[in-house]
This record gives C-alpha cells, structure tokens and sequence, in this order.
C-alpha cells in the first residue's frame, strides 16, 4: 500500500491505522476467527480445548456442535429447532449461505442410508485421475507390488520433479477417507525432494488402483456401541537408506474408523520389540486426545480402551514395572504407556498377526491378505456396495 502523491512531507515519517480486517492481510485470519469465536460463545457455545475449531453446546439434554474450517461450518445436533435457531443468530451477525443437508464439504461427499453414512472422494479421484492422463488406464487390484524395494539412489533422476510433487500432494489429501492408501503414499512421500523414476512408476501404480475404484470410502455405522478400539503395529528397520522403523494405527469408535496414521520413527531401533513399544506410545497419546474429544462431544467413554498388538513382547513391557538392558533407552515410551495402563484408560489385548488391520499402515501386502484386511477396515465402494447389507458381516474384533 502507497501514500498518495504529495500527501508525505519531508523528515516525517506515517503510517496508516487499521481500522478494519482487510482480506488478505495476514492477521485477516485470525481477526476473523477471533470475532467468529466471540459470536459463538456468547450463544452459549463452549470452544472445545481438544479441537479449537469444534464449538459445543448442552442445554437440558439438548446437544448442537459447530465445526469451522475459515469460513465454511458444519452444523449438527439432536434438535431441530436449536439448529434453526443457530442459523439465525449467526445469519444476524454474518452474511450466511445455507447450503442445507450435508452433502459435500472440502472435496469429501457424503451418502446416507439407514446403514450409516459413507464419506468418500469421488469426484476429486476422478479430477486426479483426468489431471495425470489416467482415465482410461488399466486399473489394478492393489497400490503397490509386495516385493517393491524403493531407494533414493537407485533409478534415472525425473528431469521435472514437479510433476511426481503435484501427483503425489493430490494424493495425499485422498488419503483422508481412503485408508488403505495412506502407506503406499506414505512411501512415495519421503523422495519428494529428489523423485526417480522408479518412484513415479510406482505413483502411477496407486493411480491405477485408484482407477478401479474411484468410489471408495469409508462407512459410520448408524448403530454400535460408542467404544473405541484400537489396533497398532510396526515395522523394524524396513526402511533402507535410514533403516527407520514405521509406526501404524487405526482407531475405531464402535465400527467406525475415526483415526488412522503411517508415521516413520525418530531413531533407529535395536530391537524388533522397540519399534512396537514406540509405536505403543504414539497410539496412547492419540487416544488421549481422543477420549479428550469425546468429552467434549458428550460421549463418555467409561471403559479402558482395548489395544490390539501382535506382539507379546511389547505386551509385557507395557505391565513389566522394572527397567532392564533393553527398555533403559526407551524408558520414556515405557512410562507414556505403563501410566495409561496402570490408570485403567488403555488395556493391551493380544491379536494374531494374520488378523492385524494395521499391518496395511506398516506393511507390503500380498493381494489376498490386502483384501482381507481391509475389509476390516470398513472401506467399501459406494458404487457397487449394497448399503442395505449388515454391517456385522465384516468381522471386526
């Protein structure tokens, strides 16, 4: 912004006062939400401290939540009236357009049936799709090969890496209601800075899964009890240029998948069990913070929550008081979790690893044991399922 011609006299320095948020300016954003914020709390929302973006409200049995992201709100409750009525107030202190019935929010479509609700990216995945030249390519059964080895030296160096950066960065964001995506993409993420060939060969692979089924998604049942379990794995120094370990989670509220994670480890680890206690760790305190969530939504969630590992070792560990040889190095990740076990908030429960649905956030599948487990996961495709079939078909522990 410049003074007008004339307007600045010699050996005097000014500036202009704001007197109003200007959109674009960097403090726009904040102002915004801090007058949003007030609004809201002076009808009676309390900001949730677990998601500063989530506003609730209880009044006499009567439950609405707001969920804000900028300028776009998601509203819900159990009262008809008390949601109306919100939509007034807010349409008495800001211009509102009320897009109605949830049915599109941020790339994500949601379906609803008297089963539940499906939230998938359909028409972003085609949008991918037609973007990389891949509509009418042949689709395949699974993301990536089983026996794929990716390096960061080995293959010729991509002359425009910007094109494995776009498809991958697209890709990401696919990965919030496609599950069974996130470590195939997990893998393709870390050559960004210098991409080869053999790793766009392998984005364009996920790209052809991702032609198969381009209406996949995840399914909220409608019914099931408001209990989260949470199944957890790694693996051990997979990783060959850093020998790293990779942390893997999916939490489930009910039948629900409600929070999944592919993560590589800080540090080396010297042992197949530290890797498994490390991710033990990082699972607790997602959980925590969820049960926070919870709170805040009036959920209460009385019971421990069930972990399901596939390994004994870590097990132990988790009820094992006395430090030794082994966990001395680890002894921070031993309290994390001995604490929320010993406080009766998390119980480890033993699952075969052949019934592990987090070995798809930590492992390379076979074809079989993919389809398998992601079954599990409850990934569906809009476009072929029956939405009318039982939820109970799909076995989860």
């Amino acid at each position: 912004m410049k003074l007008p011609p004339g307007f600045r006299r010699k050996r005097e320095n000014r500036v202009c006062k704001l007197h109003k948020s200007l959109y674009g300016l960097k403090q726009a954003s904040r102002q915004w939400f801090l007058k949003l914020s007030g609004v809201l709390k002076a009808a009676g929302f309390n900001q949730s401290w677990s998601d500063y973006s989530l506003f609730v409200r209880h009044t006499q049995g009567r439950f609405t939540a707001l969920l804000v992201y900028v300028d776009d709100v998601i509203l819900a409750g159990n009262n008809l009236q008390d949601i109306m009525e919100t939509k007034h107030f807010l349409a008495s202190h800001f211009k509102l357009k009320d897009m109605g019935q949830l049915r599109y929010f941020l790339g994500i479509e949601v379906a609803r049936s008297k089963q539940g609700i499906v939230l998938c990216q359909q028409k972003y995945a085609l949008e991918v799709l037609e973007d990389a030249g891949f509509l009418g390519a042949k689709p395949s059964g699974f993301p990536i090969d089983q026996n794929l080895v990716l390096t960061q030296g080995e293959g010729v160096v991509l002359k425009d890496a910007s094109q494995y950066r776009r498809l991958v960065g697209r890709l990401i964001y696919l990965t919030i209601t496609r599950p069974n995506l996130v470590y195939a993409i997990h893998i393709l993420s870390q050559f960004m800075d210098n991409p080869r060939q053999p790793h766009l060969d392998a984005a364009y692979k996920v790209l052809r899964y991702v032609k198969q089924t381009p209406g996949q998604g995840i399914l909220l049942p409608s019914t099931g009890q408001l209990e989260i379990k949470v199944y957890c794995d790694a693996d051990w120094v997979r990783c060959k240029d850093t020998r790293r370990s990779t942390t893997g989670y999916c939490i489930f509220l009910g039948n629900a998948p409600i929070s999944w994670k592919t993560k590589k480890q800080g540090t080396v680890s010297r042992s197949s069990a530290e890797p498994k206690y490390r991710s033990m760790a990082t699972t607790c305190c997602e959980i925590t913070w969820l049960r926070s969530l919870l709170r805040d939504l009036n959920v209460k969630h009385a019971h421990a929550v069930k972990l399901f590992y596939d390994n004994q070792a870590a097990i132990h560990i988790a009820s094992n008081p006395v430090f030794h040889e082994r966990t001395k190095h680890i002894e921070i990740d031993c309290h994390v979790v001995r604490e929320k076990v010993q406080r009766g908030l998390v119980k480890t429960m033993h699952i075969r690893t052949k019934e592990q649905p987090a070995d798809l956030f930590t492992k390379l599948l076979g074809s079989k044991q993919f389809s398998a487990l992601l079954s599990k996961l409850g990934v569906i495709n809009i476009q072929y399922s029956n939405l009318r079939g039982s939820i109970e078909e799909r076995n989860l522990i």
